[in-house]
């Protein structure tokens, strides 16, 4: 049965990492983390990443514009570009690490605890990746949130709303934090069934010891 969990979570966390690091990287590229929609023009949608701005006509259909400065761009929209790329890199490696770790694969199949360490290696990478997709994610979100209700800005002024790249973001990090936790629980089971196992073999050894020396003492 534990042999049974711990194939199930190690698919399972493998498939899950491997989720969220596709849909972060997709969430780093697509031009959706905000939308705008124009109430004077209502065939005209205007949409922002965090490497253009696209706009979205009935007539032309859509264009995009990419920014011409990092350094002018907003605190958020900085320091987003480089923890989504710190995601998508840490995410690519927890994939390749706990992918070595896996019992199905025929690599180091003799050496059962540095498959554990890998994945518990793995795990935390995907932990990491998770982390640091949500926090830029979370925090375009809060920003957004605070600049649609600021009462500074008169009401007729069109206000960015949320994204469907916001969305994926999150549904992303979570995959990651739910991957990592389950190579980490088959790490764990790995290295409970592994002291199990020693324990057995003690015992069978201590086992023989004891009845070679009773045949002995009756000799």
């Amino acid at each position: 049965m534990a042999l049974v969990f711990r194939t199930v979570a190690q698919l399972a966390g493998v498939s899950l990492s491997l989720l969220g690091w596709v849909l972060s990287c997709l969430t780093n590229y697509l031009p959706h983390w905000k939308n705008l929609n124009l109430d004077l023009n209502e065939m005209e949608n205007w949409t922002m990443g965090l490497w253009q701005t696209c706009v979205t006509q009935e007539e032309v259909g859509m264009q995009c514009k990419d920014f011409d400065s990092f350094l002018a761009l907003p605190a958020e929209l900085r320091v987003s570009r480089i923890l989504m790329f710190l995601s998508n890199g840490l995410g690519f490696l927890g994939l390749l690490v706990s992918g070595f770790g896996l019992d199905c694969l025929r690599i180091g199949e003799g050496q059962r605890d540095l498959k554990r360490r890998l994945l518990i290696l793995g795990g935390v990478l995907s932990w990491a990746s998770g982390i640091t997709a949500l926090v830029p994610v979370s925090w375009v979100a809060h920003k957004t949130v605070q600049e649609f209700w600021d009462k500074n800005v008169p009401d007729f002024v069109p206000r960015w709303e949320f994204g469907e790249a916001l969305f994926l973001g999150w549904f992303a990090g979570l995959s990651l934090l739910l991957g990592g936790c389950l190579l980490n629980c088959a790490a764990c089971s790995s290295h409970a069934l592994l002291a199990s196992g020693h324990h057995a073999v003690a015992q069978m050894q201590d086992h023989h010891q004891l009845e070679t020396r009773n045949t002995n003492l009756k000799n």
